[in-house]
């Protein structure tokens, strides 16, 4: 299919609302060969290295050659496999999966995407604590399905109706807040690590125990949401190892499809799985931990988890703030601050016109860049973590010149 053929037939049958707002904006990249940390137009004119790893799915580039090999080798002897029966495939990854873990994070939960994991977290909380309330962030984002989507802002829940009761959300990072609205009827707060969505925003040092131990004192669970900051994002494999938590579930998603195949978890503390004791079969998830699925995800937690492989991250990380300082110093007015936590950055610019801004200059200057939608002064930058190191000075060469781009634009609005 030629170009502008896929653009109307996109238009035309898939959402026709996303095609007007990029052509709109002179950004109709068409996705064509991919490799690395590179996206190519399908005509071959536009080339985009990927800042943003689509929220980390591609947090080993594209197409790694690693993962396609494992990947054709499930097909040489497996299928989707039957959600009903006992899958050895199955157990090897929720095994590995546990091994990673600290303490009693002992089953997995497989899904298809990190909605529904959430989902099925909430449903534990729930059954577990025969309570109802459920605890989350303003500003964060835990997935577009029923309970997912309730723990999040108005926005994305008023189009569709009327949502869930026992849904309140507090200020991220704001313990007082978080005390206020624990009692004895909340089931779980659920957190993510590292709120994307919201800007990529740090919790202070001891928030995450302070949150441990209120919820301990009432009887809640924790719930934390690592779909972006798992998987080595944040220099470790796992993002709460930074705060010395132990959570009581952990969702996992994107990045353990290794971007070939569709994957996401529930880990839950061994007594949680109790509830699934009396009838085993009262959730099950048809594609959810898919056989042919689980050889690539085993790989990626190996890849994920090495020492190398996470000082790597680290490495990278040093380099772009240094970078990140360098290009503060020079576009002081417009890029005000940065927001990391190993390779989870945000880019905190002027004002709110600026993330969208930025994202498009970007775009003309050959990366792929997005802002967080509810926080848009500030423009995520999620570079693959297998990117090389001789390639930051090159990936920063370019952002400099859209933070030019983008700064001189914005002073045309006044």
């Amino acid at each position: 299919m030629k170009r502008e053929d896929a653009i109307k037939a996109f238009a035309a049958h898939v959402s026709s609302g996303k095609v007007a707002f990029f052509r709109q904006f002179g950004m109709d990249f068409v996705m064509g060969e991919r490799h690395g940390p590179f996206l190519h137009d399908q005509d071959g004119t536009k080339k985009l290295f990927n800042l943003h790893s689509n929220g980390g799915v591609f947090n080993l580039g594209h197409r790694h050659p690693v993962l396609i090999d494992v990947l054709k080798e499930s097909l040489d002897r497996l299928d989707i496999g039957n959600h009903h029966l006992i899958s050895p495939e199955r157990a090897l990854l929720a095994r590995d999966l546990a091994a990673l873990m600290p303490g009693d994070l002992d089953y997995a939960v497989f899904a298809s995407g990190g909605g529904e994991a959430v989902d099925l977290a909430i449903k534990v909380a729930r059954a577990h604590t025969g309570r109802a309330a459920i605890i989350s962030a303003k500003g964060g984002y835990h997935g577009h399905t029923g309970l997912a989507l309730a723990t999040g802002d108005p926005k994305y829940r008023r189009p569709f109706g009327p949502q869930p009761s026992g849904f309140h959300q507090v200020p991220f990072n704001d313990v007082a807040a978080l005390a206020e609205a624990l009692d004895e009827n909340t089931a779980a707060v659920i957190l993510e690590t590292v709120p994307a969505t919201l800007g990529m925003a740090l919790a202070d040092d001891t928030y995450f125990a302070d949150v441990r131990r209120r919820c301990d004192r009432v009887g809640a669970l924790l719930i934390l949401d690592e779909v972006q900051t798992g998987l080595g994002r944040t220099g470790r494999v796992w993002g709460f190892e930074h705060f010395g938590v132990q959570p009581d579930m952990v969702i996992i998603g994107k990045g353990l499809s290794g971007g070939l195949y569709p994957m996401s978890a529930t880990i839950l503390r061994q007594p949680l799985e109790a509830v699934f004791h009396a009838d085993p079969f009262i959730h099950i998830s048809t594609f959810g931990g898919a056989e042919l699925g689980c050889p690539v995800a085993r790989k990626v937690l190996e890849l994920s988890s090495h020492p190398d492989f996470l000082a790597h991250v680290q490495a990278l990380a040093h380099h772009f703030r240094e970078g990140f300082e360098a290009l503060q110093a020079r576009h002081g007015g417009f890029f005000r601050g940065v927001r990391q936590l190993g390779l989870m950055m945000g880019l905190e610019l002027q004002d709110d016109w600026c993330g969208p801004i930025l994202s498009k200059t970007a775009y003309d200057h050959g990366l792929l860049m997005v802002y967080a939608n509810n926080a848009p002064a500030v423009c995520q930058c999620l570079p693959p973590l297998t990117m090389g190191l001789d390639r930051v000075p090159w990936v920063l060469e370019r952002l400099d010149q859209a933070l030019t781009a983008a700064a001189e634009f914005r002073e045309t609005l006044g």
